[in-house]
């Protein structure tokens, strides 16, 4: 059998340590409690700002882990959901690709933990263009709204804010589009 050479076994040690890291920050993250709401939402398609930073589209902070954690107050119109630590969102100018649509649009939802809905509501500007109520349903992991964007053209920034039946809190997500007619 060949003898490893220091540097190999080095190389070795430190892939070990930091998957013996990985392992440990995953479960002790899995253990934390998750606050007053468990439920953990994006829309992926067209792209959020949080799936873009995901997806490595967009260079962003801490969001890039944690595209479904954009959770604050109810009634918010924030892409950050007033969470400081996503700020990047709100910046209109920080790179985010802009996506063509048509009039009529789905937007995909993917859920990571599902809760009892109240609302789904969507905004251009502080116009409210489409809600959608769930009487208190908890929604599948994957799922889309189709919202008429008649009224509205050109580049637009869209805010969907998914509102919890049983907390104060909504999960928040922008996504920038081109309303083609």
């Amino acid at each position: 059998m060949p003898t490893l050479t220091s540097d190999t076994s080095r190389k070795k040690h430190r892939f070990r340590a930091a998957a013996a890291v990985a392992a440990a920050t995953t479960l002790f993250l899995g253990l934390m409690p998750t606050g007053t709401a468990s439920a953990h939402g994006y829309i992926s398609n067209p792209m959020s700002r949080q799936a873009q930073c995901a997806a490595g589209i967009v260079q962003c902070g801490g969001i890039q882990w944690e595209p479904q954690s954009v959770e604050g107050p109810k009634g918010l119109m924030r892409c950050d959901g007033g969470v400081g630590r996503f700020s990047e969102l709100n910046n209109d100018n920080h790179g985010w690709r802009v996506t063509d649509v048509s009039r009529v649009q789905t937007f995909n939802w993917t859920i990571t933990a599902a809760h009892s809905t109240s609302t789904w509501e969507y905004f251009i500007g502080n116009q409210r263009v489409a809600v959608f109520n769930d009487n208190g349903a908890r929604p599948p992991w994957s799922f889309s709204h189709t919202v008429d964007l008649s009224g509205y053209s050109g580049r637009q920034k869209l805010l969907a804010r998914w509102n919890v039946a049983d907390t104060a809190n909504a999960f928040y997500a922008c996504v920038d589009i081109n309303i083609r007619s």
